[in-house]
């Protein structure tokens, strides 16, 4: 090998805001915290269906179907060649699912940052619930080995 060929090295993408994204991993990391959005389903250019959901699974498998009823979605990126981010004029993000003449625009109505911070408060609290139900439930163990 030659000096040049060892120091050539393909760097990972970086994209932010808009781009193509076309690993399963990436559009997976991209969907699944959506939460509550805003969809369509638009086929050769022409709006098929509008609705509003939630994005309760983003997964990869061979033998499963995106499945988007009753107001839940179940996307599985392996049914979409990619995933392209793109910017309304208000600067905000929004996702384009294409597969060949079909395309399902997810625009996010939730804020991710908002549901962190709460999903993280809520598991803090269940810790210290635990904690005190652990604790209790040593201290109730401790009365009945205690005879006094």
């Amino acid at each position: 090998m030659s000096y040049d060929q060892l120091n050539y090295r393909v760097s990972a993408p970086c994209i932010i805001d808009t781009g193509i994204v076309v690993n399963k991993s990436d559009m997976q990391k991209l969907l699944v915290d959506l939460g509550h959005v805003r969809y369509l389903h638009i086929r050769d250019g022409q709006v098929c269906n509008e609705a509003e959901g939630y994005v309760l699974e983003v997964f990869a498998s061979e033998q499963q179907a995106t499945l988007v009823a009753n107001h839940a979605l179940y996307l599985n990126v392996n049914s979409f060649d990619y995933l392209e981010l793109k910017q309304s004029p208000d600067k905000e993000t929004y996702f384009d699912l294409v597969q060949e003449g079909n395309l399902l625009r997810l625009i996010p109505l939730s804020n991710a940052l908002e549901e962190h911070s709460s999903r993280t408060f809520n598991a803090a609290a269940i810790d210290a619930v635990m904690d005190q139900v652990l604790s209790g439930n040593w201290d109730s163990q401790l009365d009945e080995d205690c005879p006094f």
